[in-house]
């Protein structure tokens, strides 16, 4: 495709957004899928059953997700979603950021260790995903990271009867630290499940990688620095 082709060609409309009868389809779908991927892993699911078994027709289902692949990554931004609800409910409790950010990374693996089969599908599924799927890859990665962040924010205070303070956005190198922890997540996740780590291994590695965010925090490197 040549320069003046790119130019010509028009940028494509934003999604509408879902009605609600079409959100509570896309809700049955997804749950279906997970269920699938529970019992069987990558290879239940199959998108003739999930159209099946969620009431809707074969292509329908494809208008909503082009491929097993699509499916599967909406599904684990699905299931991120509920964790990062859940997480909220019970905040960490650990002192330093770090130590936060790696209490509940380990809380969110145990939660996937009790659906090995689901998270084997939806890993599996990111690994496979192409261009296409970019958006959703993207959006389990935001999702992450905001299970990250807001690990790192401080417990709320009681004990003190001044307001809260805002807190402060990451700074780059803390981004960066995040970015590192990420991968380090997803990669424990991989090999856990291919069967070349135990959870104590696991717990290891989430726990150096996580203090990186320690490091990269200014109170604390001023800290370090007297």
């Amino acid at each position: 495709m040549t320069t003046e082709s790119k130019a010509a060609k028009p940028a494509l409309p934003a999604s509408p957004p879902l009605t609600e009868r079409q959100e509570a389809r896309r809700r049955r779908i997804l749950h279906t899928s997970a269920k699938l991927a529970s019992r069987g892993g990558f290879d239940a699911v199959q998108m003739r059953e999930v159209a099946e078994s969620s009431g809707v027709a074969l292509g329908t289902l494809y208008r909503y997700f082009p491929s097993k692949v699509h499916l599967l990554v909406a599904t684990m931004q699905d299931q991120l979603q509920h964790m990062h609800e859940t997480l909220r409910k019970r905040p960490p409790s650990e002192q330093d950021p770090g130590a936060r950010v790696a209490q509940t990374l380990m809380r969110a693996f145990r939660a996937l260790q009790r659906e090995p089969h689901l998270a084997d599908a939806m890993v599996r599924a990111l690994t496979f995903a192409d261009r296409s799927v970019s958006p959703e890859v993207d959006t389990v990665s935001r999702l992450t990271t905001a299970i990250i962040l807001d690990a790192m924010a401080p417990p709320a205070a009681h004990r003190s009867q001044e307001p809260a303070r805002p807190a402060a956005p990451p700074t780059p190198e803390q981004l960066s630290a995040v970015r590192v922890i990420e991968h380090t997540w997803h990669s424990a996740l991989i090999t856990w499940l291919s069967g070349r780590a135990s959870i104590a291994q696991v717990k290891i590695d989430i726990e150096t990688a996580c203090r990186l965010i320690d490091l990269t925090t200014p109170e604390r490197g001023g800290q370090d620095g007297r």
